[in-house]
């Protein structure tokens, strides 16, 4: 059963304790909100502020789970922060570990200042968490995707649209890369896992992966630079800094240019160019 009181009073304290230099937003000088607004919070959480304030305000209708986990990464909660807001709203906590999509409050931090830069957060198979607006300008909008689709991966194999951002000479390792990179996944987590799932339907679907998966190859890692063919600012060679939360194994991908460089000044444009970003 839901504890309208203790999930109202929950949310009122960890919006207050948020300040708005741990989202990225700067502090007005007039600002007098002790922490977060309501509707900062429901912005990032994509609800609209009645609906968030009615919750605080142990009004409105029962939060689904994807309301409850949307509020959990928009006010930063940790793993056991989440669980207990879980609990107050009447659901039962998701998961942890490699299939959880939770992001970590330290990782979300660094996260929301990259606002000027391509970035991503991604699982252990591919899978795009969250993109900023210029990483969807340089890659496209991944958050689309659903199913297996959701890991690129698995795009790699199965839709030929998902190379083209790519430089061909690089196809050949990235598909090893990729092969190599399910593998360890697969090793890590066992039969029954998403990994085990994505590489049952890879052999069934694609004589690329079979072959590559043959190979046996382990450890094969992407290279210091990623080189694209982006269909609106053309070829691009940027160098791909990687962070990692190991308690959840999600990865934060920072794509940066030397200065100087035709790649920087392209990078540059991105935010012009953000609305034709790529679809594959």
């Amino acid at each position: 059963m839901i504890d309208r009181a203790g999930l109202a009073a929950f949310l009122r304290n960890r919006r207050e304790a948020l300040q708005p230099e741990d989202i990225g937003l700067r502090r007005g000088p007039r600002r007098r909100t002790s922490g977060l607004r309501r509707e900062e919070v429901a912005a990032r959480c994509n609800m609209s502020a009645d609906y968030y304030a009615r919750l605080e305000q142990e009004r409105g209708t029962h939060p689904s789970e994807q309301m409850i986990a949307a509020i959990a990464q928009g006010l930063h909660l940790s793993l056991d922060e989440r669980d207990h807001l879980f609990r107050l709203a009447g659901h039962t906590p998701p998961s942890r570990g490699a299939i959880s999509e939770h992001v970590s409050p330290g990782l979300a931090r660094i996260f929301d200042r990259l606002h000027d830069t391509p970035a991503e957060i991604v699982t252990e198979l591919g899978e795009t968490l969250r993109q900023t607006p210029l990483g969807v300008a340089l890659t496209g909008d991944a958050a689309r995707y659903t199913g297996p689709a959701r890991s690129l991966g698995y795009r790699w194999f199965t839709d030929p649209a998902s190379r083209a951002l790519y430089e061909p000479a690089d196809h050949e390792v990235l598909g090893r890369m990729f092969a190599s990179g399910l593998r360890e996944a697969l090793t890590r987590r066992g039969p029954g896992s998403r990994a085990a799932r994505y590489t049952e339907l890879l052999l069934a679907r694609s004589e690329e992966f079979r072959r590559l998966w043959d190979a046996q190859e382990v450890g094969i890692r992407p290279k210091e630079v990623k080189r694209y063919v982006h269909p609106s600012i053309g070829a691009l060679e940027l160098q791909c800094q990687t962070l990692l939360d190991p308690d959840q194994h999600h990865f934060l991908l920072v794509y940066t240019a030397t200065p100087g460089t035709e790649s920087y000044e392209k990078l540059q444009l991105l935010s012009v160019v953000g609305a034709a970003a790529p679809t594959g």
